[in-house]
């Protein structure tokens, strides 16, 4: 199969929503769910106190974009305090429950859809025709059943080799949207793995489906605003159109980040004030999407570092270390310990890891170190120690998906299941290339039967996880507070090399350094890059005599 360049990966294949991404409809469906919950709001409100009225602005995005039409309602009514039966998809459209009420909303979609008509974005379908000229396959993803109604009409059925639309996952039963499971099957009928392919949203829950699945790349679709929340929902990068991607539109020069764009650890620019942004931008004099060289600009971070001391948080695989075919043999070399150990007694260090952290303990061997494992579920130092409730309350949820991947993974040679304490990791590397879609396939199923766990990528390893908003980046910014880290006397640096670092680079923006170790083309939250360990150790080395030097 072939493949295209998006944001500097070489990708199979593209999965994308239909609403706000290929149709113009969203504001369509925001004006027939105003309708229908503002009709039963008032009718409601004759019997007593009226909840406050559907606002497109504030509750579409919250409640219901990116949503199935039941569990749109659902969650809107909640949100005013609001029960009703859930009732039958049959329900005559108005009868008040959550069927009935979703019936009818999609009676006034319709009527509206009829008067006004569909219209495209002609940004996102000459991407669309360029990755298909190149080989690539691409999919169709909504959450509506009126999807192929809306394809029809708008004549872009050409541009798909598969859809996944409302109706479909109903008959399947698969989760709507956060739940990757829609995007995952779009994946299954292009015959790819998410790991090979991109996830183009312009809702929150969606861009949360794509980071869940495990999905090499997500992109969030802001074309009417809201560039932080899907930062913020996991976008690893987030565009206005589709003419923002240098590969598709031919201007490799062009930044590919609108909005608020992080440009270095000092200098963050909006989008009206592109054309002001400081000549010695990093970006200005590098490939777009690599960062500068952490090596090469030392003496900006030394001037950084004149009034504030660093506290170091660092990854461990792939940072400190190799990654190596066998995790046990992940060992960190004596040169660099002895550079970790020495800054250790200079400042606060603390290794952020995706091991369990009695294993990146044992294998680091610096018991003055504080150590967070499991991407931070689970953390101790001298005089510290804290496991998240939500991780303790998931363990037995663990064991079954534990028990159930070994079943399912037994006949792969060379697969392996890894319990950590608070995960489940199964690790691919080994494994016969022709079998890696059958180990991912048997995570998801696994995923799927425990919708407590989330499932997530990385080098060469699917992840189970508790489905908790907790991840590397929150981890630091708890050490920051717990270890009494002020902000105006202390800026933090994060090292590491996977997508599981950029949680953590994302947390920084704005307020620290990050470093990302390894390829440079790939887009990344940080501010600077290392090409792999070996360059690290120099690094760290560097950092030495100038906090030996400093009396801050």
């Amino acid at each position: 199969m072939s493949s295209v360049t998006i944001f500097g990966r070489e990708l199979q294949a593209a999965v994308l929503d239909l609403d706000g991404v290929i149709t113009r409809t969203a504001s369509t469906h925001a004006r027939a769910w105003k309708t229908i919950f503002d009709e039963y709001l008032r009718r409601r409100g004759q019997d007593g106190e009226r909840p406050a009225e559907f606002s497109i602005e504030d509750d579409y995005p919250k409640y219901v974009d990116g949503k199935p039409r039941y569990d749109g309602v659902e969650a809107f009514l909640q949100s005013r305090g609001i029960e009703l039966p859930w009732g039958e998809p049959g329900d005559e459209p108005g009868k008040e429950t959550v069927c009935g009420l979703g019936n009818r909303k999609n009676v006034i979609f319709l009527r509206l859809l009829e008067e006004g008509g569909v219209e495209v974005f002609d940004d996102a379908v000459r991407a669309v025709r360029a990755w298909r000229q190149r080989g690539a396959k691409t999919a169709l993803v909504s959450s509506s059943k009126n999807c192929h109604r809306i394809v029809e009409a708008a004549k872009i059925g050409d541009l798909f080799d598969a859809t996944v639309d409302g109706g479909e996952a109903e008959r399947e039963q698969l989760p709507g949207k956060p739940a990757p499971d829609t995007f995952l099957r779009a994946a299954e009928k292009l015959g790819i793995g998410p790991e090979a392919a991109a996830v183009f949203e312009d809702a929150v829950a969606g861009v949360e489906a794509g980071r869940r699945g495990g999905f090499a790349l997500v992109v969030g679709v802001a074309r009417r605003g809201g560039e932080q929340r899907l930062r913020e929902g996991g976008a690893d990068v987030v565009i206005a159109s589709f003419d923002d991607i240098p590969e598709t539109a031919g201007r490799r020069g062009q930044s590919h980040f609108r909005g608020e764009r992080r440009l270095s650890t000092t200098h963050t620019v909006s989008a009206a004030k592109i054309g002001t942004v400081p000549h010695d931008a990093p970006w200005q004099s590098a490939p777009a999407r690599r960062p500068p060289s952490a090596l090469e600009c030392f003496e900006r971070l030394r001037e950084q570092f004149a009034e504030k001391r660093p506290a170091l948080f660092l990854d461990y695989d792939g940072t400190l270390t190799p990654i190596v075919s066998r995790p046990e043999d992940a060992v960190m070399d004596a040169s660099m310990r002895r550079a970790v150990r020495r800054l250790a007694e200079l400042i606060p260090v603390a290794i952020i890891s995706g091991r369990d952290r009695a294993d990146v303990e044992a294998l680091v061997d610096l018991p003055e170190l504080v150590y967070a494992g499991s991407h931070g579920f689970d953390i101790r130092g001298p005089d510290l120690r804290r496991e998240h409730e939500g991780g303790r309350a998931a363990l037995p949820e663990l064991d079954a998906a534990e028990e159930a991947l070994r079943r399912e993974l037994a006949s792969i040679e060379a697969a392996h299941v890894e319990r950590k304490r608070f995960a489940v990791a199964v690790h691919y590397r080994n494994v016969a290339e022709e079998h890696a879609e059958s180990v991912r396939g048997a995570v998801e199923r696994v995923a799927r039967r425990h919708p407590k766990l989330r499932m997530r990528g990385g080098k060469k390893i699917f992840e189970l996880q508790p489905d908790i908003d907790w991840h590397k980046g929150k981890a630091v910014l708890w050490l920051m507070e717990v270890l009494g880290m002020d902000p105006e006397r202390v800026v933090p640096m994060y090292l590491g090399d996977d997508v599981t670092d950029e949680d953590a680079f994302a947390a920084l923006e704005g307020r620290g350094v990050g470093v990302v170790v390894g390829d440079d083309t790939l887009p990344s939250r940080a501010g600077y890059w290392l090409a792999d360990p070996d360059e690290v150790q120099p690094f760290l080395e560097t950092l030495i005599p100038l906090l030996e030097g400093s009396d801050t």
